[in-house]
């Protein structure tokens, strides 16, 4: 039998890291001479990656980029941003509860995320749960990045474990996506990054903490 395995997205799943993505947004736009955004106005905005964030950051400004000038900026956000990658960052409440809980169950753990994988090595190191994932898969693991399903199924290749014993959590339009893509249930949490409610993208099912994890689980899994 299949090892089961958990599949977590990163920004807005596991960590609520708008804070310090946020604060790398607002110290680009103070160099360039313009205003900063407020964390509040901004959470909706970081779960659509950080080219999008700068973006709509000098779009609040009234100023476009061009793709050109757009990489540049992300490069120096990028290395800002990992300089001070968990300054405010920290684990959703009931994170380490929730993995100890599969853990002891037998379950394996991964992160698919589309945040480069350098920087998410470095958070979870960080935040010291980096050892408890079989594998940390960020946009530029692979070929491919979420939505696609080869994102997904490459992750969990690369965990050790099977399409058929996996379930997917996230917290997104973009997870939720990728795991239909993949075949793979997907729990959706409601307190990340999204643009819309989650529960209008038809997940599996949706949890407000990783209290409800287990049980969400359960639903989709005869393993938990």
């Amino acid at each position: 039998m299949a090892t089961p395995l958990l599949v977590f997205d990163l920004d807005g799943t596991l960590a609520d890291t708008a804070g310090d993505l946020v604060a790398a947004l607002n110290h680009i736009l103070a160099r360039e001479g313009l205003n900063g955004v407020a964390l509040a106005d901004a959470r909706h905005m970081v779960g659509m990656g950080a080219r999008s964030l700068i973006s709509q950051g000098f779009a609040a400004n009234g100023q476009t980029l061009d793709a050109a000038r757009l990489e540049e900026l992300f490069v120096d956000y990028l290395a800002w941003y990992e300089a001070n990658i968990a300054v405010h960052t920290r684990l959703f409440p009931g994170v380490p509860e929730a993995l100890d809980r599969f853990e002891a169950a037998g379950w394996r753990f991964a992160v698919c995320t589309n945040k480069a994988a350098h920087p998410s090595v470095k958070l979870l190191e960080a935040l010291g749960v980096d050892a408890r994932f079989a594998a940390i898969c960020g946009q530029d693991t692979f070929a491919w990045s979420k939505p696609d399903a080869r994102a997904l199924l490459s992750t969990i290749g690369r965990a050790g474990g099977e399409p058929g014993a996996t379930i997917m959590v996230g917290d997104s339009r973009t997870d939720i996506a990728t795991a239909k893509n993949a075949g793979v249930p997907v729990v959706a949490v409601d307190f990340g990054y999204t643009d819309v409610p989650v529960s209008e993208l038809s997940p599996d099912v949706v949890i407000s903490h990783f209290d409800a994890l287990w049980d969400a689980v359960a639903r989709l899994s005869p393993t938990a």
